[in-house]
């Protein structure tokens, strides 16, 4: 059965940063594309950031040069640094094995003064 496990969400200040982690179990994970997505009250869920079996990264123009996606296949692992936060970054964060409808309980980020 595979299962996601987000953590690492909360409270941060506009400029701050944060790292999410996405702990996968049940899969063969080095193999696989993982994706970040967000959604934001009233608004539809979004593609964050990619990273595939290589490490070949794709972003939203909305956080390119702010966030980071990477991997460590030994932990099972992705991760999302987030730096130089926006309030516009507020949203219910959740990771995703591309392509299916598997997905993490998500972890929640607001960015507020």
């Amino acid at each position: 059965q595979v299962q996601l496990v987000e953590s690492g969400g909360g409270l941060v200040q506009p400029g701050g940063s944060l790292r999410l982690s996405c702990k996968a179990s049940g899969v063969i994970f080095n193999l696989l594309t993982m994706a970040w997505y967000r959604q934001a009250p009233e608004k539809q869920r979004e593609l964050v950031a990619s990273i595939n079996s290589g490490g070949g990264t794709v972003y939203a123009g909305s956080v390119k040069g702010r966030f980071t996606i990477s991997r460590d296949n030994a932990k099972n692992t992705v991760y999302l640094q987030m730096n130089s936060l926006k309030p516009e970054d507020t949203a219910v964060y959740s990771c995703n094995v591309w392509g299916s409808n598997t997905w993490g309980q998500g972890t929640l980020v607001t960015v507020s003064s």
